[in-house]
């Protein structure tokens, strides 16, 4: 609710002034004419209103342009690997190189594994590491910290936001033999 508005007194609208001139305006407006006050008038003579500034109707600006999209985490569809990869994929006979067990860690401790143990696996050279993770589950936002599912939820943008984010070439689902739905699997740049 908006409160009814005061008319300045004299000694106001005489600081206002002063104030008002030191002041470059952001548009070419005419200036608001600043009636004098006599030494009468403060003494409690009531003074002419002072005129209110009329509203100017102005071009709408145009919106901003569209933010440019991050990097996004290379997720289950978003990259394709050669044919035989998936192949492999589906028929479940995809052998991983390295594998990390983060089932059952709290999200801190998920996520320093996660970190520590890609950079063991770009270390020795693996390919294909197949991180345990546990199912997804359906969780609020505001629950994905304690809730099941919590570290599935997350892993996507803890690897895209990561410092291993340039060497994944790809993220794709396990297979059931190594886990399914609870797993996946990280497919890293070939070390030169």
């Amino acid at each position: 609710m908006r409160r009814p508005s005061r008319k300045l007194s004299p000694d106001e609208a005489e600081v206002w002034a002063r104030v008002a001139r030191t002041v470059a305006p952001l548009e070419k407006r005419k200036p608001i004419p600043v009636v004098p006050t006599a030494p009468a008038e403060r003494s409690g003579i009531s003074s002419p209103p002072i005129p209110t500034p009329k509203k100017v109707k102005g071009r709408v600006p145009p919106p901003l342009p569209p933010k440019p999209q991050p990097a996004r985490p290379k997720g289950e569809t978003q990259l394709h690997l050669d044919g035989s990869w998936e192949k492999r994929i589906a028929k479940g006979t995809l052998v991983p190189d390295f594998s990390l067990d983060l089932h059952g860690s709290t999200l801190d401790s998920a996520y320093h594994r996660l970190m520590h143990g890609l950079g063991q696996a770009k270390a020795m050279g693996a390919r294909v590491v197949l991180v345990v993770t546990g199912k997804p589950r359906p969780v609020d936002a505001m629950d994905r910290g304690e809730r099941r599912g919590a570290i599935r939820a997350k892993i996507n943008d803890w690897l895209a936001a990561s410092e291993h984010a340039s060497d994944i070439v790809a993220i794709r689902g396990a297979h059931r033999r190594h886990g399914g739905q609870g797993a996946i699997y990280v497919v890293l740049k070939r070390r030169r």
